[in-house]
């Protein structure tokens, strides 16, 4: 059987986790409320794009402070297709790539323990190139607190995206996700957690002055299901944690972001939120209650 075959019989398992002991999630998930939040193809659209005025007419917006999600949240599907034809921003647009993924979030905590799940149902297969055999899906998401990275509190992880980056048209192949002024001594950066399917693994790492996958100690691990299509995965995170850990506390909000890489995707090639804010027991978009 070769590399991608068993790559593919891995994810589609009925049950993978890591961590061999997490902390105990809701055994009903159903009793937790949802968000809906649909995941859009951005192609080539860092930072730079979305803050330069001749280019996007919602820089104006931006610098009055007003959020993404408050012009596109509605849209977010109509611009993946604009985006993944090749229409606009996208001078590489891959055959078959969904323009988009709904998917829904949850979110509760133990009071020392946070838990968030994402479910989606998995798109066609594009019939494109492999470009992470090992791991047919990958999901990840940002946590930011104190708006101190630029753009985190109205654009979430959009923050990090960089025209200079490696899978950029003209990025550096050395160069990876990153946020202008990353300090983790200043608090400047975004706490990073990633499941990939494949490797059956969770990271703990960081984004500040570049992308670091692993030094953290919040996140207990991940537990994903592919139930036919239908994917469901847990992150366990303690509330305390270290380099590069984001420290949550019962009644504040964060910023919060997250992405799927879907169909073996790598880089870019990803499908994106609109910046949201995650509570804790606090008003936000997505609100952990305790249990």
């Amino acid at each position: 059987m070769n590399k991608s075959l068993i790559a593919t019989a891995i994810g589609a398992a009925l049950s993978v986790s890591s961590g061999a002991c997490l902390a105990a999630a809701p055994a009903d998930w159903s009793q937790i409320s949802a968000m809906d939040v649909t995941l859009f193809y951005p192609g080539v659209s860092p930072v730079e794009w979305v803050t330069k005025g001749v280019e996007h007419g919602g820089a104006r917006a931006l610098k009055k402070g007003e959020r993404c999600a408050d012009c596109h949240s509605e849209e977010a599907a109509d611009i993946g297709q604009l985006i993944v034809s090749g229409e606009k921003n996208e001078p590489n647009p891959p055959a078959g790539k969904a323009p988009a993924i709904n998917a829904k979030v949850q979110a509760t905590h133990d009071g020392e323990n946070l838990y968030l799940r994402f479910t989606w149902q998995q798109p066609a297969a594009s019939g494109g190139a492999k470009m992470d055999e090992t791991n047919p899906v990958k999901i990840a998401y940002m946590l930011e607190d104190g708006n101190k990275v630029e753009l985190a509190e109205q654009g979430g992880c959009w923050g990090s995206c960089h025209m200079g980056v490696r899978t950029m048209p003209e990025g550096d192949a050395q160069k990876t996700k990153y946020v202008k002024g990353g300090s983790l001594a200043d608090g400047v950066f975004f706490d990073l957690n990633q499941w990939r399917s494949g490797e059956n693994k969770a990271y703990d790492g960081y984004v500040a002055e570049q992308r670091v996958m692993e030094g953290g100690t919040a996140l207990q691990g991940a537990e994903g299901k592919n139930d036919n299509g239908n994917w469901s995965v847990v992150f366990t995170r303690k509330f305390a944690g270290g380099e590069g850990d984001v420290s949550l506390a019962a009644g504040k909000v964060y910023n919060f972001g997250f992405a799927i890489h879907d169909d073996s995707s790598d880089g870019r090639y990803h499908h994106v939120s609109l910046g949201l804010t995650l509570g804790i027991d606090a008003e936000a978009d997505i609100n952990a209650k305790a249990q």
